[in-house]
C-alpha cells in the first residue's frame, strides 16, 4: 500500500484511502449493517478532474505503467471500413431545437469479463457527471451492434409518437410515460428536465424502427450490451460538439485495448442535415513544439533537451528533441483532451521530474508582507469595541431588499443596492448597503438575552459605482447599537467619543471632528446626527424610529452609530 501510495504521488494523483466495501457500510450504517458485506481491499484514488483518461482502471493502469516505462505508449488507430460496408449515423434536421450534435464509433470484436464490463459502465457513469455535466452537454449510449442493423437515424419527434421498451424494463412505452415512469426513480429523474419541457424529444432508430435510445434519458432494452457483446456500437449525442468528441475519444482508447486487434476502432460515417460527411472517431494527434529553456525555467530545474523528451514520454506525451537540440517536439495523443497550451506540458514534464526532486530556492524578488493597512485598522478597532463593553457580530453580506429598504423607511432606488441577478432565497436578495439590519435582526433573535443588548460589527457593505471596472464599491463601516429600556443616546455618543479618541482626531470643527442636527429615514425626528470628519460626511448616530423597531420584531428603544471608517486609514 505504502509503495503504491508514493507510485500516485510521484504521478500527479492521490491515494484517497485503503478501505473495503465492509468499512465503508459500518462507517456510514453501523456495524449491524455491514455484516456480510466484502473485505475485498478497495483504493479510493483522487483524480484531477481535466484528467478523463485516468477516470478508468484501463486508463490508469495504462498511465501508470507507461510512467514506470514498463510498456510503450499505444498507438490509437481507426480503421476505415471499405465503400458501403461501414455503419453510417444521419442526423435529421429536427434535432436542432433538442440535441444538434451527435457522434459515433464501433468497437469490433471485443471480449469483454465481469470486470471488464463494469468498468466500461462505470466510465460512462463518471463521464456523464464529469465532463458531460450531467448529461446537459452530452449524453453517452452503448448497444449491441449484432441486435441492430444501420443505417441509424438520429432525429426528434413528439413524445407521443416515440414508443419502446426501456432499459431492463418489461413493456413498451410511450416517451411521456417513460417520462413519468421515471420521475420517481433515484438515479434518472435528475435528467429529466432536460428534455422535458421541448416539444420535440431526441431518439436514434436503426433502419428497422428500433429504438437505439432516447438521449439523454435511457437506451432501449433490445440493444442493451452484456459480458457476451461482440461488437459495440457507440453513440453520443449532445449539445456541445468539442465535448462529444472528447467523450468518444476517451471510451473508445479505453476500452479498444480488449478488441481481437487492440486500440484499433472501427470508424463510423455520419452524415449531417446538410449533407455533408465526417467520419469519427477523429482520435487526433497532434505536434506541439515548446522550448526545453522554457520548460526548465518555469519549473526551476536545469535538465537536458534529451531528459526532458524522455520525462514528457513517461507521461503518454511521445516527444523528441528536433532542430539545433534547444526544441521539443511534443505529440500529444487523443486521449490528453486537457492539454491546451504549453503549461500543460511543463507541468507534466514537473511531474514527471518529481516535485520532491525539485531544489528549494530562495526568489531573487525580495519582498516582505504586511497586512493591509485597513484591515490593521479593523483589528485594532475590534479589540477596543470589545473593552468598551461592545459584543461583535457577525453578519451575512447578502440581505433581503426589505431590510435595507422598507424597513429604514428608504426607496430600494435610493440605496444604490447591488443585486443578484438569481437569489436562492428571498434572504439573499442584494448585497447590504448599511450593516444596521444585520444587528438588528441579532438582536431580534436573540430577545431572551438580559438587557442592556451592546453589539457592533466592523464589516465591508457594497455600493454600486460605474466607475470601477467591476461596477461596484465596498466600504468598511463601523456599525454599533444599544438596546435598552431607555434609548441610551449617550452610551453611543460616548462610544463615538471613545473612537475617535482612539483615532486620534480632536472634537474640532477645522481638522477634527463635530456632530450637526440631521434627518435620517430610520432614526426619530429630532434625536439624529450626521458626523463630520476629514471634510467629509463620515456617517450618523441617533436614536432609531420606532417604526423601524417594529419592522425588526423588536420592543424596547434602540439608538445606533454607523461610520466609515476609511477615512481614518
Amino acid at each position: 500500500d505504502e509503495e503504491f501510495n508514493e507510485l500516485c504521488f510521484e504521478f500527479g494523483l492521490e491515494l484517497d484511502e485503503v478501505t473495503s466495501e465492509k468499512d465503508i457500510i459500518s462507517k456510514e450504517k453501523g456495524e449491524e449493517k455491514a455484516k456480510g458485506a466484502s473485505e475485498i481491499i478497495i483504493y479510493k484514488i483522487d483524480v484531477p478532474a481535466n484528467r478523463y483518461d485516468l477516470l478508468c482502471l484501463e486508463g490508469l493502469v495504462r498511465g501508470l505503467q507507461v510512467f514506470k516505462e514498463r510498456i510503450n505508449l499505444p498507438r490509437y488507430e481507426k480503421i476505415i471500413p471499405a465503400e458501403g460496408e461501414g455503419q453510417r449515423l444521419i442526423i435529421t434536421e429536427q434535432t436542432v431545437q433538442v440535441r444538434p450534435h451527435a457522434v459515433a464509433a464501433v468497437l469490433r470484436n471485443i471480449t469483454f469479463t465481469k470486470e471488464r464490463y463494469d468498468s466500461f459502465i462505470d466510465l460512462q457513469e463518471k463521464l456523464h457527471q464529469n465532463i458531460c455535466r450531467r448529461r446537459a452537454l452530452v449524453a453517452i449510449g452503448t448497444h449491441d451492434l449484432d441486435t441492430i442493423s444501420g443505417p441509424f437515424t438520429f432525429t426528434a419527434k413528439p413524445p407521443s409518437e416515440i414508443k419502446f421498451k426501456p432499459l431492463n424494463q418489461s413493456q413498451e412505452y410511450t416517451a411521456s410515460q417513460i417520462m413519468d415512469l421515471y420521475r420517481t426513480d433515484s438515479h434518472l429523474r435528475h435528467y429529466l428536465h432536460l428534455i422535458e419541457n421541448k416539444p420535440l424529444y431526441p431518439v436514434i432508430y436503426d433502419s428497422n424502427g428500433v429504438v437505439l435510445s432516447m438521449p439523454p434519458i435511457i437506451n432501449g432494452d433490445h440493444t442493451k450490451i452484456s459480458v457476451n457483446t461482440r461488437n459495440v456500437f457507440i453513440e453520443c449525442t449532445g449539445t456541445d460538439i468539442t465535448k462529444a468528441k472528447i467523450v468518444l475519444d476517451i471510451i473508445v482508447t479505453m476500452f479498444s485495448e480488449y478488441c481481437e486487434k487492440p486500440f484499433s476502432v472501427e470508424a463510423v460515417e455520419v452524415v449531417y442535415p446538410n449533407g455533408k460527411t465526417h467520419i469519427y472517431p477523429e482520435l487526433a494527434y497532434r505536434k506541439e513544439k515548446v522550448k526545453a529553456e522554457l520548460i526548465n525555467k518555469k519549473i526551476g530545474i536545469s535538465e537536458t533537451p534529451s531528459s526532458l523528451a524522455k520525462l514528457l514520454t513517461r507521461m503518454c506525451l511521445s516527444s523528441h528533441v528536433i532542430g539545433n537540440g534547444n526544441h521539443i517536439e511534443v505529440e500529444i495523443p487523443p486521449t490528453r483532451a486537457d492539454i491546451i497550451h504549453a503549461c500543460d506540458i511543463i507541468e507534466d514534464a514537473a511531474i514527471a521530474y518529481g516535485y520532491n526532486n525539485i531544489q528549494m530556492t530562495i526568489p531573487k524578488t525580495y519582498t516582505i508582507a504586511n497586512q493591509l493597512p485597513l484591515n490593521k485598522l479593523t483589528e485594532l478597532l475590534r479589540h477596543e469595541l470589545a473593552a468598551a463593553g461592545f459584543t461583535e457580530a457577525l453578519t451575512f453580506a447578502l440581505c433581503s431588499q426589505e431590510d435595507i429598504a422598507d424597513k429604514l423607511g428608504m426607496d430600494i432606488s435610493a440605496t444604490n443596492a447591488v443585486r443578484i441577478a438569481n437569489p436562492k432565497t428571498a434572504e439573499f436578495q442584494v448585497a447590504r448597503t448599511t450593516l444596521l439590519p444585520g444587528l438588528l435582526k441579532t438582536i431580534a433573535a436573540n430577545r431572551k438575552m438580559p438587557l442592556p443588548l451592546k453589539l457592533f460589527e466592523i464589516s465591508d457593505i457594497v455600493v454600486k459605482d460605474p466607475t470601477t471596472d467591476v461596477g461596484a464599491r465596498n466600504y468598511r463601516h463601523l456599525c454599533a447599537v444599544y438596546y435598552n429600556k431607555t434609548p441610551g443616546f449617550e452610551i453611543i455618543h460616548g462610544l463615538l467619543d471613545r473612537v475617535m479618541q482612539l483615532l486620534e482626531v480632536p472634537p474640532d470643527e477645522d481638522d477634527g471632528y463635530t456632530i450637526k442636527a440631521a434627518e435620517g429615514s430610520a432614526f426619530f425626528p429630532g434625536r439624529c446626527a450626521e458626523i463630520f470628519a476629514k471634510g467629509q460626511i463620515v456617517g450618523k448616530l441617533g436614536v432609531l424610529h420606532p417604526d423601524v423597531i417594529t419592522k425588526f420584531e423588536l420592543t424596547m428603544p434602540c439608538s445606533a452609530l454607523e461610520i466609515n471608517i476609511e477615512p481614518f486609514v
